[in-house]
């Protein structure tokens, strides 16, 4: 066990989901067809051209802070964040310092320190061959909305974990599709470590693009700043990058502080009163919010889920989507409702995992719950129903003519089966005269065997009823 406490702090961004670009009427589509086509005069920071700020960005904003339960701000305003970086038109970002719109605030466990709003740079590509460098100013102005938490994580999974939740609350309440492989959300982890509960010294690793990322890059960054300070060494404040394919953490930059970015109120943009507004208003806020993550997996819970179902379905929207039209249509069945979502947890999941399909595609709620009903009446066996699920989900159908056509109906005859288990009874007579002599396990045996006699069509309640009664003779 080392030695040292590590303490965390993670900074998220996440371009919003909005129509239009931060401070012009630009499309947001930051991933154009084309590069340099959704720009203006404002975005591309042309002398003269004055900004108007996005009232559903700031509204969404708004509304995560409301899912946080934080404080949000009366007043607000915007700032100018000076640095020069050559994907940046203007020599100066716009965003929030001192009044940001939401402060404080919990997530997964977490502290939140604030979430304010700001517009994303430009994106620059590096072609190695021609040894030139291209900036596409699509990103320029997307509207990205800031999350800072307190350095209250002291391990990688608890960041990973909520890096996740953000992500799964941006996607249900529509703030943002926060996609990581696309650059929609970025993560950016401040570690340090110390042998007590002061901070030791703090080192940012930027631009994060997986979950598995971040829990990877903090776990190195902590034995690394262990291992120097063990050998003498001296950690740096400095921003480093992650090396996925060398599993390492590389210096970028000395890190910057506040001071060097000489913030001063945005002088093109009025101050804003969120009270003036009646859409900002907290009931109007409150009003807008869906049911959330961890409210729908307490829900599931109170329907009889597992915990680890209730995070899976929760966890996606289709998922939840589905599963919520499945538990309209049963109606409070409980029982056909476990059955249900032990195909949907396991088949179901594991067979589009494997396929091209899009989950859920071309499956409806109303097919699986007639397969559940054709299990629960005893007309298809547990193992017909998981064979009747690839030919339903890879062509539709209806489940009852599947399993006839594939010959998964159960028979639950009684003079068909009585046949079968006289049969049986008669090629394995040793096998029943060890039954009866007290050894209960050779039933199970002469079940498997009728159960073969009927090609796997008979009724397994009803074969094991008749063949203890002839047991008994």
């Amino acid at each position: 066990m080392s030695a040292y406490r590590p303490t965390i702090g993670l900074e998220i961004h996440a371009e919003l989901a909005t129509s239009s670009k931060m401070f012009c009427a630009c499309k947001n589509e930051p991933e154009g067809s084309a590069p340099n086509v959704h720009v203006c005069p404002v975005c591309m920071a042309h002398p003269g051209a004055l900004p108007v700020a996005n009232k559903e960005a700031v509204r969404q904003v708004l509304r995560v802070g409301t899912a946080l339960k934080a404080k949000l701000a009366d007043f607000t305003e915007f700032d100018r964040k000076s640095y020069f970086y050559p994907d940046i038109p203007k020599g100066y970002q716009i965003s929030q310092f001192e009044h940001p719109l939401v402060a404080g605030g919990t997530l997964a466990g977490v502290a939140v320190t604030r979430v304010h709003l700001e517009e994303d740079t430009a994106r620059s590509s590096h072609t190695a061959k021609e040894g030139v460098s291209l900036v596409d100013f699509n990103r320029a102005g997307v509207p990205l909305m800031e999350l800072v938490t307190e350095p209250v994580i002291h391990d990688a999974e608890t960041a990973g974990v909520f890096a996740r939740e953000l992500q799964l609350l941006l996607r249900t309440i529509g703030a943002s599709h926060a996609n990581l492989e696309k650059g929609e959300m970025r993560v950016e982890a401040n570690i340090s470590v110390s042998k007590d509960d002061t901070f030791g010294t703090k080192v940012e690793v930027k631009n994060l693009n997986s979950f598995r990322s971040v829990e990877r890059a903090i776990a190195f960054e902590i034995e690394r700043q262990s291992k120097l300070l063990d050998e003498g060494g001296v950690v740096l404040q400095e921003t480093r990058g992650w090396d996925e394919g060398g599993q390492r953490t590389f210096s970028q930059r000395l890190k910057e502080g506040s001071a060097d970015y000489r913030y001063f109120p945005e002088p093109d943009l009025p101050k804003l009163y969120r009270s003036e507004i009646p859409e900002f208003s907290d009931e109007a806020l409150r009003a807008s919010l869906p049911e959330l993550p961890w409210e729908r997996r307490s829900r599931y819970v109170s329907l009889g889920l597992k915990e680890s179902d209730a995070v899976f379905f929760a966890g996606s929207h289709a998922r939840s989507t589905f599963l919520d039209a499945v538990i309209e249509e049963l109606g409070g069945d409980t029982s056909l409702l476990t059955t249900a979502v032990n195909y949907l947890s396991s088949d179901v999941a594991g067979w589009y995992a494997k396929s091209e399909k899009e989950e859920y595609e071309g499956f409806l709620p109303a097919q699986l719950i007639a397969l559940v009903r054709l299990v629960s009446t005893g007309a298809l066996s547990s193992r017909g129903a998981k064979d009747v699920l690839p030919h339903l989900l890879s062509g539709g159908g209806d489940p009852e003519e599947i399993a006839k056509r594939e010959g998964l109906i159960q028979v639950s005859d009684e003079g068909a089966l009585r046949a079968a288990v006289e049969a049986v009874l008669k090629e394995h007579a040793d096998v029943a005269a060890e039954y009866r002599a007290g050894k209960e396990s050779s039933l199970q045996f002469l079940l498997g065997m009728s159960m073969k006699a009927m090609k796997g069509a008979g009724n397994p309640g009803v074969l094991k009823g008749l063949l203890e009664e002839a047991l008994k003779a």
